[in-house]
This record gives C-alpha cells, sequence and structure tokens, in this order.
C-alpha cells in the first residue's frame, strides 16, 4: 500500500542529488584485502539505517530496526532489477512487494522505496558508500505532493526496516522495506486451494492496542510483466476487491449492518477467525489486520500476510 514511484537517473543526475535502498549481491566490486563483502554490507546498510532514524527523530518518531527477513527479500528484489534491466515495486514474477515479503515468510504490513541509478562511475567500496547514501537523501528530500518515499521513511507507524541493494554491469538497484511490526500471527500456510477452510490466528503483540478489524483483499494469480512495462514508473497498492471481518459485539450490540461480527478476540490481545475465500477463482488473498494504538487514532495495517490459493 504504496503511493511511491521507483526513480531511474543517470549517473549524472544521480550524483546532483539522490533516492533509496540498502546492500547484499555486489557484482565486480573491488575490495582490498582487509575487506569482506559481509562488513561491505554492514557499514553501508547502517550507515543508512542512522541516516533513517535521524530523519526520524526530528519529526519526534521512534526508531526503526533492522529486520533480518526484509534485508534478504529487499536484496533478492535488488539483484531481481539490476539482471533484468528495470526498476519497478513489480518483479520480474509480477510480484507486488507485500506478496514477496510474505511469500518469504513475513506478516507484516510494508511500505517499499526502490531507486535506481545506470552507468555508475566506480565500484569502489567508498565511492558505493556515497552513492547510497546520495540515494536516500533525494528519497527524504521529496516535497508534496510528490513526496511518497518520503512519508514512507517517517510514517509513524514504521517499527523496522529492512535494505538491499544490487550492482551489475555499473547498474545499481536500491530497496527499502519499512515494517510495521504490531501482530504476531500463529502458523498459517501460505498456499492453499479453493476448498481449503483458513483459520487467521494472531496476538496483538501490545495488549493495549486495538484490532479494529481484518480486511480481506483479493486480486488474480500475477503473470511476468513485460520489461517494457517494468521499465516504466508506478505506484502501487491493495487490490479494490475485499471484505471486511469485525470483531464479536457483546450482546445486545450490533454493527450498522445488524450483523455482530466474526473475530473471537481476548482481553489478552489474541484473535482468531475463519477466512473467506469469496472469489470461486485463483488468486492471492492478503489479509490486513486494521490496528489502533490509541481508540482515537485512526487505523493503519498492522499484516499483510499473503495466501496464494488455486
Amino acid at each position: 500500500m504504496s503511493n511511491e514511484r521507483g526513480q531511474l537517473f543517470t549517473r549524472r543526475s544521480f550524483m546532483q542529488t539522490a533516492a533509496a535502498g540498502v546492500p547484499i549481491g555486489l557484482i565486480g566490486v573491488r575490495l582490498k584485502p582487509s575487506e569482506s563483502l559481509e562488513k561491505l554490507f554492514a557499514e553501508i546498510r547502517n550507515n543508512l539505517l542512522q541516516m533513517i532514524n535521524e530523519e526520524r527523530d526530528l519529526e519526534k518518531l521512534p526508531p526503526v530496526a533492522l529486520d533480518d527477513l526484509a534485508n534478504r527479500v529487499a536484496t533478492r528484489h535488488a539483484q531481481d532489477m539490476a539482471t533484468a534491466e528495470f526498476a519497478s515495486h513489480w518483479g520480474s514474477d509480477g510480484l507486488k512487494p507485500y506478496q514477496r515479503y510474505s511469500f518469504a515468510g513475513g506478516s507484516e504490513a510494508t511500505h517499499e522505496n526502490v531507486s535506481a541509478a545506470d552507468n555508475t562511475w566506480s565500484m569502489k567500496p567508498e565511492d558505493l558508500k556515497l552513492d547510497t547514501s546520495y540515494l536516500h537523501v533525494r528519497l527524504y528530500q521529496e516535497k508534496p505532493p510528490n513526496d511518497g518515499h518520503r512519508q514512507a521513511i517517517l510514517a509513524p507507524q514504521q517499527t523496522h526496516v529492512g535494505i538491499g541493494f544490487a550492482v551489475e554491469k555499473l547498474r545499481l538497484r536500491m530497496v527499502e522495506l519499512f515494517l510495521a511490526r504490531y501482530v504476531e500471527v500463529k502458523s498459517i500456510k501460505r498456499q492453499a486451494s479453493l476448498k481449503d477452510k483458513i483459520q487467521f490466528n494472531g496476538k496483538l503483540l501490545h495488549p493495549s492496542h486495538i484490532l479494529n478489524s481484518l480486511e480481506v483483499f483479493y486480486e488474480p494469480l500475477p503473470k511476468p510483466p513485460d520489461i517494457e512495462w517494468l521499465r516504466q514508473p508506478r505506484s502501487y497498492s491493495l487490490p479494490t476487491e475485499s471484505k471486511r471481518l469485525m470483531p464479536v459485539l457483546p450482546s445486545p450490540y450490533l454493527y450498522l449492518d445488524r450483523t455482530r461480527g466474526v473475530i473471537e478476540v481476548n482481553t489478552s490481545g489474541s484473535f482468531s477467525t475463519p477466512i473467506p475465500l469469496f472469489k470461486n477463482s485463483p488468486g492471492i488473498y492478503t489479509l490486513v489486520c486494521w490496528i489502533k494504538r490509541t481508540p482515537g487514532e485512526k487505523s493503519f495495517p498492522g499484516t499483510q500476510l499473503s495466501i496464494r490459493v488455486e
């Protein structure tokens, strides 16, 4: 659920300003004998994390922490983009960011920043460190109304981030994958058949938080996009077709549609509900828990758990 757009720059404009991402999977990087790829990755990632948290601190927002799974997912997407010469929130397999992260085992809600630079002059580690900083600064300096990347960096609900980048034949691709971690999801299969019955069990990490609702989104199975389509910048979002499930109300209370709700929630924050597979056709269902940290707060996504149904 994001309005940020992948950005592609020539080396000249790239070096004058900036965009977003982090490391793993560098090709052709020249290291000194005392250096290692792991050390380089850690240095670049920690530098960008420090920049992000300094920017959040200026807005009186809590810091985010690195997440290993998000690092790996962001890196694989960066490698995909660098190899196939495109910059997009969609992968060459047609998956969106929240689908990639969920099928890798994650369940948190995500916001992705993607950026790219071609014709990178230098593959030296010190230059790559500088280049990634420039890329991030450009995202942070965006101005409304075209400031989707900046909004992802400064979203109050973010708790973690994964950072990945890749370089191939002087093509630099970077990804920042922000997470909102508020729900512990019990084991649930990510592939199912149309006849399966799926039970969604979870627990709020903070018992004082509120499960406002659970929305079940549906979209058709993705197909690998044409490469020229992937090279055109565009935003991504959750699909438009969905069904909303509500917590069970105590008797005699009813919702406006005269139902009592279906999600069983207890005082410890644990909840359980059956998930309706409401389309009689293959597709991807994405389960979004809408969370409130305080009663007066606007609800936000706390999960984006995708299930492939065939």
